[in-house]
């Protein structure tokens, strides 16, 4: 009876670490820019004596989901999303260079290009510096322009450009913090060829039905795990009594 428990609690655990993952996407279904999280069950033979004729399974995660999320059309000047595969560069809290799709751009109190999260959006440079400015804008190429404060609007002046890299998605992975970083410790170079839609936000891409499926799913699996365990404990409350008769 052991070993049953012990397959059914394992299995029960393994689909609680499964649905956090699966809650996870669906908390993030509105993030911008978010990528969902992969995880998938395996199965591992029990090892001890006896016959080989149990497994139980264990859930791992097997990387993101690198499709694009919809474009969603805001008309802010400074929204921005990129086109196709690829990442704009950010500076992590850690200090370390990181990369995101969440172009939800604005200028902070210090004047400097910081996304949503507060993160400094770096150039080829470094982090972005803003000055007064009567207009911003963002160019498909990332090169972000002002109109100097008391300038003619025709006095157009250029700070920088927006570092965009394109690395292989398999050579990134994500962090706790939610953004991504090259897997071997260095930093991606900037990809000229890509561009960017001002104006617009990449929406996450969690596909929420899917998500809701599988959180049901996952919790009639958790509810059979625990039948089995109850199962066992039956049984093995049966064979007490039968010895104790005996």
């Amino acid at each position: 009876m052991d070993r049953l428990v012990y397959v059914a609690m394992s299995g029960a655990k393994e689909t609680m670490r499964a649905q956090a993952a699966n809650n996870h996407n669906l908390a993030n279904a509105s993030t911008v820019g978010f990528r969902a999280d992969l995880s998938a069950f395996q199965t591992q033979a029990v090892q001890g004596a006896g016959l080989a004729t149990r497994v139980y399974a264990t859930d791992h995660s097997v990387g993101w989901n690198a499709s694009s999320g919809e474009l969603q059309q805001t008309g802010r000047d400074l929204d921005v999303a990129i086109n196709g595969q690829g990442w704009i560069a950010v500076q992590g809290r850690d200090g370390r260079e990181a990369y995101t799709r969440a172009g939800d751009l604005r200028v902070d109190v210090n004047g400097q290009l910081v996304n949503g999260a507060g993160l400094a959006v770096l150039g080829d440079g470094g982090p972005l510096a803003v000055p007064p400015h009567s207009s911003i804008s963002v160019a498909r190429d990332g090169s972000v322009a002002i109109v100097p404060l008391g300038q003619a609007a025709n006095t157009v002046a250029t700070i920088g450009r927006i570092k965009l890299v394109n690395p292989p998605p398999e050579t990134i992975d994500r962090g706790a913090d939610g953004l991504f970083r090259l897997r071997n410790g260095t930093d991606a170079p900037a990809d000229a060829g890509m561009q960017l839609t001002s104006g617009a936000l990449e929406s996450s891409n969690v596909n929420v039905a899917e998500a809701m499926t599988q959180m049901i799913e996952l919790a009639r699996q958790f509810d059979l795990q625990v039948k089995a365990m109850r199962t066992a404990e039956e049984d093995a409350a049966s064979s007490a009594r039968l010895l104790q008769a005996g």
